[in-house]
């Protein structure tokens, strides 16, 4: 039986779980909207850093190919961790373990979505960009889903890379290249990778070992996990400012970048000193729930300087 076929149903508990009554919602939360949004968002801003011009229709274009691309990562990845789904609690209202869509049927709308951004990205565009996103699509997946995830507890932090890629595809579909400026953007995501979903998998810990994923807490426990948190929150400090460093942001940003970083950072240190008890578990929160604010403020104090600057 080859691998597609083998995914038609899957079972939980020893009951199959039919699809093939998915709804437009349905096949939309494949797409794993939110993660698409901040996709959709770092590779905007990496679009408007970068220099030369790329007319509005193709720059709509790339943006909807690079979300597409995201999305259709993420359609793979449920395809191929729906029996993860199932058995955790966060997932387990997925299309795929929901028995709205089959696996087979994710696993065709993901690589018609893959191939078909891929191309329209390589025709429209250029192919360089078309071959970066066809590489990071396969990273995600293949890479990370398929091999990191369930073998190693530092999952994340290579796996984290596909995440980061979006700004430098952005990048590339202007420029044709890459440079030390979309990698300074690659960089900062790829450090605030580990202690965002770290911190994540300290109140969720339960969940990732009951799915056999060796997550961080699971492996090593969660002293080990609040040391690396704390560890990559210092390195994030001073990452968080090298686009002042390099010259294609402003001082003002480099004194915001460096207070949020203090902010993340002593977030950070309450985690590692909360060990036990609600109040462990409420510093974890706060620093998954801050971390997502860090983010989107750094690019979007870059967004708001490329604006003024090319006014």
């Amino acid at each position: 039986m080859s691998l597609v076929e083998r995914q038609d149903t899957f079972t939980v508990d020893g009951l199959a779980l039919e699809g093939g009554e998915g709804s437009v919602g349905d096949y939309i939360a494949l797409l794993k909207p939110r993660v698409m949004s901040l996709v959709i968002f770092t590779a905007f801003v990496g679009m408007m850093l970068a220099p030369g011009h790329l007319h509005p229709v193709l720059a709509v274009v790339s943006i909807l190919c690079i979300a597409i691309g995201a999305g259709a990562s993420g359609a793979l990845n449920m395809w191929y961790d729906a029996d993860i789904d199932a058995v955790m609690s966060r997932t387990a209202k997925r299309p795929i373990p929901a028995g709205k869509i089959t696996r087979q049927e994710a696993f065709g709308f993901g690589m018609t979505l893959s191939v078909g951004s891929v191309l329209t990205l390589g025709l429209a565009v250029n192919w360089f960009a078309a071959a970066f996103l066809a590489f990071t699509i396969f990273f995600y997946v293949v890479v990370y889903t398929m091999w990191l995830k369930r073998s190693t507890p530092q999952n994340i932090v290579i796996g984290g890379a596909a995440g980061a890629f979006p700004p430098m595809v952005a990048w590339s579909c202007v420029t044709g290249d890459i440079s030390i400026e979309s990698a300074v953007l690659f960089l900062i995501i790829f450090m605030w990778t580990p202690p965002h979903f770290w911190a994540l998998a300290l109140f969720k810990c339960g969940d990732y070992r009951k799915a056999g994923v060796p997550m961080l807490p699971v492996v090593a426990g969660e002293t080990a996990t609040r040391n690396q948190i704390l560890i990559y929150s210092l390195a994030l400090l001073p990452i968080g400012v090298l686009p002042w460093v390099f010259g294609f942001a402003s001082a003002a940003y480099g004194a915001f970048a460096g207070a949020l970083g203090l902010a993340f950072l002593g977030l950070a240190v309450q985690v590692w000193r909360h060990r036990e008890g609600d109040l462990a578990r409420k510093s974890a929160v706060r620093l998954f729930t801050f971390s997502l604010f860090y983010l989107f403020m750094l690019f979007a104090f870059l967004l708001a300087e490329s604006l003024i600057v090319g006014a």
